[in-house]
């Protein structure tokens, strides 16, 4: 068991490392990241329809985004990850905890309609991605004690 923190993040380097996120190959345009600690490694995973679908993908390159962008080398193990959502030539990127990668999966499965989702899962991607900015800039703005306190409380995974 470990805790979950509660930190969202704003990884706003993620737009100027497109080179690097181009070398991830990642082949859709949402996906999130976490360090496992079973593997040592970084892993790749991609909500759609189905759940979440590992990623197969060579991920050396991420130790070429992590330069890029060093505070993604700021992840904590299993628990948070960076979730990435590129599109018609931007990227935005944020670090949460790891249980709001799967409710976005949970969201994706749930409102998922046809073969390209429907305007439903893309409205719901949409106020997610809102949602989550929201609570970065919220993290940003709080007083510094209030800061720390919210960032230092977090729930048994």
């Amino acid at each position: 068991m470990r805790a979950v923190p509660q930190r969202y993040l704003l990884v706003s380097e993620i737009t100027d490392a497109r080179e690097q996120m181009d070398a991830l190959e990642i082949p859709i345009g949402l996906a999130f990241f976490f360090r496992s600690s079973a593997t040592g490694r970084i892993t790749a995973f991609y909500p759609g329809p189905a759940g979440a679908t590992e990623s197969e993908l060579r991920l050396e390159s991420w130790d070429e985004l992590t330069r890029a962008v060093p505070l993604l080398t700021t992840l904590a193990d299993d628990v948070e990850a960076v979730l990435i959502r590129r599109r018609e030539g931007s990227a935005e990127g944020f670090i949460v905890p790891i249980d709001a990668s799967y409710e976005l999966v949970g969201r994706i499965r749930r409102s998922w309609r046809g073969f390209s989702g429907g305007d439903d899962v893309w409205r719901e991607i949409d106020e997610f991605f809102a949602r989550i900015a929201e609570r970065a800039r919220a993290m940003v703005t709080a007083p510094l004690d209030v800061s720390r306190r919210v960032v230092s409380e977090s729930r048994t995974a």
